[in-house]
């Protein structure tokens, strides 16, 4: 009987990947890593949506680490990238990226589009050659994939139609999940599933969406109904995965958002006057005393379940009121855009400004961080103390 080049390669594979999830046998435990949220975790999952408004694949995005724009809407590295290496394992690349890959570390899930299953699009147009990437077999997903996606919120009405919203992430989760049993058989798959690590930056666009004169939802609901929204899709998610076999959670508050320098430029605009947009930051604090609300009931219902939540808001609060004490000389204007505060999203655009040295600036552009403020969050999360990372950090995730 002949058997052809192909048949071996793909038991090869799996021989390896077999082995890789073994390796816990032999002292090294393998944890995947999953990634869901929005622009502060998006590795580029937009950039492979055709015609998408939300996108970061131009220079000078990149500029610091890779040299060379990726997708990530930032100077360098992501949270998620450093949260990778200190778990040992590669840069998680993101779900539409093209190729046969085998992400053997984790998946990221995060992206700048609401989009579905490609055979079964709502409005947005990808390439021939990605659909056949979703629906292709040839994948291996076991360290994991990054979802995430930039101008994504739990609200499935926010950006509708412009990213990859978190319901469809879970979506392309689950998908993935098919495609790995098939991989690796129900034992070793769900093995991998129960020992992974899910993190999620989700939020802060549903309120963004919140403060534009079109948006209608607060017409019909107050501040604190529509927040309790927000969490209870996030919470939807966690319970979804939970159900698939997932344990592990790791999640974030919001910063101030007032305070990012596209809302500081708008209530300069608004009302002549300096400092952090209220309205926004008012969301953020609604949202960050019920996230670990809501965490808790979860952890008192789902046996096994565990999370770490960190404390964005204070540590961004710490930098922002205290920037030389953390290595910081801006912390209100951003490093890349134009108009007052640098905060029109032109980064790489006609007529834009770059600062000479992003390291000493919190944001990048008018919403994101630069990778240094990147890699002092990460630093937190992975082993902050008790104050910051509770009621574990996410080494003690990855650890146990």
């Amino acid at each position: 009987m002949r058997i052809s080049r192909s048949n071996i390669k793909n038991c090869f594979l799996v021989f390896c990947a077999s082995l890789l999830v073994a390796r816990s046998c032999h002292g090294s435990k393998h944890v995947a890593l999953f990634i869901f949220g929005d622009s502060l975790y998006d590795a580029g999952n937009n950039k492979y949506i055709e015609d998408a408004p939300i996108f970061s694949d131009f220079w000078p995005y990149g500029e610091t680490f890779f040299k060379h724009p990726t997708g990530r809407p930032c100077d360098g590295r992501l949270i998620p990238d450093f949260i990778a290496q200190y778990a040992n394992l590669p840069l998680i690349p993101p779900y539409l990226q093209p190729g046969d890959h085998q992400f053997m570390d984790g998946e990221n899930f995060e992206s700048k589009g609401d989009l579905v299953l490609a055979e079964n699009l709502q409005g947005m147009e990808i390439s021939s050659e990605i659909q056949q990437h979703l629906q292709s077999s040839s994948h291996r997903f076991i360290n994991g994939v990054n979802f995430a996606s930039s101008g994504a919120g739990a609200l499935v009405e926010t950006h509708h139609g412009w990213v990859i919203n978190l319901s469809t992430q879970l979506s392309y989760f689950k998908h993935m999940k098919r495609q790995l049993r098939l991989q690796l058989g129900e034992a070793e798959a769900k093995k991998l599933l129960s020992t992974a690590v899910y993190i999620f930056s989700i939020g802060g666009n549903d309120y963004f969406a919140a403060l534009t004169p079109t948006h209608s939802l607060l017409q019909f609901y107050s501040r604190e109904e529509y927040v309790g929204m927000v969490i209870g899709n996030i919470t939807t998610v966690i319970q979804e995965i939970y159900k698939i076999g997932g344990r592990r959670f790791g999640l974030s508050t919001l910063i101030a958002l007032g305070c990012l320098p596209s809302l500081r430029a708008a209530k300069q605009e608004k009302t002549g006057v300096s400092g952090c947009l209220d309205e926004a930051t008012m969301f953020a604090k609604l949202h960050n005393r019920a996230l670990p609300k809501a965490l808790k009931e979860l952890e008192g219902q789902l046996e096994g379940f565990r999370y770490s939540i960190f404390d964005a808001y204070v540590a961004g609060r710490e930098r922002i009121n205290n920037p030389s004490k953390y290595g910081f000389k801006e912390v209100q204007e951003a490093c890349c855009g134009s108009g007052p505060y640098r905060s029109f999203p032109t980064c790489g655009q006609k007529g834009y400004q770059l600062c000479d040295n992003a390291s000493e600036y919190f944001f990048f552009d008018s919403a994101h961080p630069t990778e240094s403020a990147n890699n002092q969050f990460a630093k937190l999360m992975w082993s902050g103390s008790l104050d910051i990372a509770k009621p574990y950090n996410l080494k003690t995730l990855f650890e146990e």
